[in-house]
């Protein structure tokens, strides 16, 4: 023991310098993906809005929904076996692309028995779209990256979302029956928040989800369009649909992610937690040592292909590659659209699009978010962990579909 101490000493040394050096050294990108998570302190997380919620709706009861629509309101109707009765209003603030038809009718019924649903997205699902009988389009800002938006029958005042493209706008609606209550405008108006009387209840929908994220809320004053938004919904407790979704089964209870990963990422806690296993694991291999001899493994013969493949993966991610693992997951799944439907695969367009929605009998709105994203991400120079499990999603959701 006395002849490793020198050994643990130099080991220990190594360990704190390392983590002074990448302390010093290391440099954040800001990542500008539009992920809407309530846990992220990114420019375009909604962790702000999130916390404020029991502040916007005071006296009411905030609940976070981790798992599906489908399951966590069907388990919280009367005769159900969660515990409470779904009475709320539901909010979605992007990402709404993930619902499925059983959880857009739950949803609906949510409404049809009296309750609220609020959307914030820039579309919606087709099945939202035939049910309410309404279409979205899309305008180009070709001047600068600035749109105006504003809200009818409030004192807010109009604000401005920068780092805006263009806009997306409801282009057909029942004029008649469909209230708008608010525009945004870069050349010309257009409504982009309408609310729909759907049975007993009502739905908000509205097409600049960019507001309620934080890097918007703490720009001049824009909060105050939040804060108007938010002032159209009815006094009533909230469901509030989480970025993650973790499937429960139909108990009602919400299953949440481990805090740890919040410690992991600050620098800090990640090197003082990184630290401790090491010396715990530094501890248990000296002590082991004293103690015994060390009794030899003989392993059997393996196939070691599957090893191999997950370690030449593990190496690419470990190394925060993404670059390189998003443009062979591109490349890979392009191969397949060739080798499975013969298809050339050099252009990525609309008639592209238009073909491949006619071999696979796939919804052409599906394939245009997982193409669009392609032409995105091949656009980029820069990637992050978030870019890799998106595309991943989109090309999964592809092949289950």
């Amino acid at each position: 023991m006395k002849k490793a101490l020198p050994l643990i000493i130099i080991i220990i040394a190594l360990i704190v310098a390392a983590a002074m050096a990448i302390g010093i050294k290391q440099t954040k990108t800001v990542d500008w993906e539009e992920s809407f998570d309530e846990k992220s302190n990114k420019p375009y997380g909604v962790s702000i809005f999130y916390k404020e919620l029991p502040k916007l709706f005071k006296n009411q009861k905030i609940r976070t929904v981790y798992h599906q629509p489908a399951s966590y309101l069907s388990a919280n109707v009367e005769n159900g076996y969660g515990d409470h009765v779904a009475e709320a209003t539901f909010v979605i603030i992007g990402n709404s692309d993930y619902l499925e038809d059983d959880s857009i009718d739950e949803l609906l019924n949510f409404v049809d028995a009296g309750n609220t649903l609020f959307i914030s997205d820039y579309f919606f699902s087709q099945k939202l779209h035939d049910t309410l009988d309404i279409d979205i389009d899309y305008v180009l800002n070709e001047k600068d990256s600035i749109s105006h938006q504003s809200l009818k029958y409030s004192n807010t005042e109009d604000i401005i979302i920068d780092k805006n493209t263009g806009d997306n706008y409801f282009a057909r609606f029942d004029s008649i029956n469909y209230k708008v209550l608010g525009h945004s405008k870069i050349d010309y108006k257009h409504a982009n928040f309408i609310q729909v009387p759907f049975g007993s209840g009502n739905i908000y929908l509205h097409l600049e989800p960019k507001a309620f994220t934080n890097y918007n809320l703490l720009k001049d004053d824009r909060y105050k369009y939040v804060e108007g938004i938010i002032s159209y919904l009815p006094e009533n407790n909230v469901y509030f649909d989480s970025y993650t979704k973790i499937q429960t089964g139909y108990n009602g209870e919400a299953e949440k992610e481990s805090n740890l990963s919040w410690f992991l990422e600050q620098l800090s806690f990640k090197w003082a937690w990184y630290t401790a296993v090491i010396f715990g694991i530094l501890f248990m291999i000296f002590n082991a040592k004293r103690r015994q001899r060390i009794i030899k493994i003989i392993k059997p013969l393996q196939n070691t292909t599957v090893a191999f493949v997950k370690t030449v993966s593990n190496l690419y991610f470990e190394t925060q590659d993404h670059k390189n693992l998003i443009n062979k997951k591109i490349t890979y799944f392009l191969e397949k659209i060739r080798t499975d439907y013969n298809l050339d695969t050099s252009v990525l367009n609309d008639e592209f699009i238009e073909k491949l929605a006619s071999k696979t009998g796939k919804k052409k709105e599906d394939i245009k978010k997982l193409i669009d994203y392609i032409n995105w991400l091949r656009s980029k120079n820069e990637f992050f962990e978030e870019n890799l499990v998106k595309l991943n999603r989109h090309i999964e959701a592809f092949y289950s579909k």
